[in-house]
């Protein structure tokens, strides 16, 4: 299984709030939802961009889009923050090959939320749909990514999501899982 590195949700710092500045609305106050890309929508999903110092750990969405054109176990999606375009996410599913494989497996292979959204539950939200449509094909045992180790890497989100460390690396990468089915080990 192809696993490629993902962009960190980078801490923002927070401003002390003054009469005129107000406050970041949080994901839950507004809707994030998984959208599919359209004509009308992929210049802006190129154009979005994860945090200078985190570009080393995510391919560029221009790249991954040319990347799904070719792969048809590629299932992607534009996250949006209420109406607004906010992130992508790539998963590679094998249940899409034809034929799929007996024990078809399924892997974030891209996740990014754009710099500007980070830090505010966005990621967190995105990712936990993102787990919940896998769960509910009912065919998979766990869903894995990888990480890129370093600082600003994305680890502690990863794990704070229930991810666990499987013990296998893969080139630089470190490959997480979360089991998906109760009676799985």
């Amino acid at each position: 299984m192809l696993i490629i590195r993902l962009a960190a949700e980078a801490p923002r710092r927070r401003r002390p709030l003054s009469s005129n500045v107000r406050p970041h609305v949080t994901a839950p106050a507004l809707s994030v939802t998984l959208r599919e890309i359209t004509a009308e929508t992929v210049r802006a999903v190129i154009n979005l961009s994860v945090a200078e110092s985190q570009k080393g750990f995510v391919a560029p969405n221009a790249v991954s889009l040319a990347q799904a054109l070719f792969a048809p176990e590629a299932w992607y999606r534009a996250i949006y923050f209420g109406e607004e375009l906010a992130g992508f996410v790539m998963l590679e599913d094998e249940s899409l090959l034809s034929p799929p494989p007996p024990r078809p497996e399924v892997g974030v292979w891209r996740f990014m939320i754009d710099a500007k959204f980070q830090g505010q539950g966005i990621g967190r939200a995105a990712l936990l749909q993102i787990i919940e449509h896998v769960r509910k094909k009912n065919l998979f045992i766990k869903l894995e990514l990888s990480f890129v180790p370093g600082p600003g890497c994305p680890e502690p989100f990863y794990l704070g999501l229930g991810f666990r460390h499987t013990g296998r690396v893969e080139g630089k990468e470190v490959i997480l899982e979360l089991l998906l089915a109760e009676n799985a080990a």
